[in-house]
């Protein structure tokens, strides 16, 4: 999650989120649906702001039922540029093994709190 993160919170970084889903992924997005890498890193680098700082409070994971998969549910605080107080967050992955032995994110949900 350091990563996915860390990659989110740079400068230009959310250009390049596509890479880490592949075709089968999907993402909700404050309950909108967004399937495949090429549309959800347009959702991605498209959200209505330059920078962020995503402050993680809380990161749970378990196996899931897909051999090598990993359930990851992550709470934290979200701060924007020009903001003065921080967005509370809740976000779920599920990430899959690809053939290489690394993960992609087959699922992800965002939810501000």
């Amino acid at each position: 999650m350091e990563h996915y993160y860390q990659s989110f919170d740079a400068p230009g970084g959310r250009n390049n989120m596509g890479a880490l889903y592949s075709e089968q992924s999907t993402m909700t997005w404050e309950g909108a649906p967004f399937r495949g890498a090429a549309e959800i890193g347009q959702k991605l680098a498209s959200l209505p702001f330059t920078q962020c700082q995503h402050q993680i409070s809380t990161c749970d994971c378990q196996a899931s039922g897909v051999p090598g998969g990993i359930i990851v549910f992550v709470t934290g605080m979200l701060l924007l540029e020009g903001q003065e107080h921080p967005l509370k967050f809740a976000q779920v992955f599920h990430l899959v093994q690809n053939p290489q032995g690394g993960f992609f994110v087959l699922n992800d949900i965002f939810r501000l709190n």
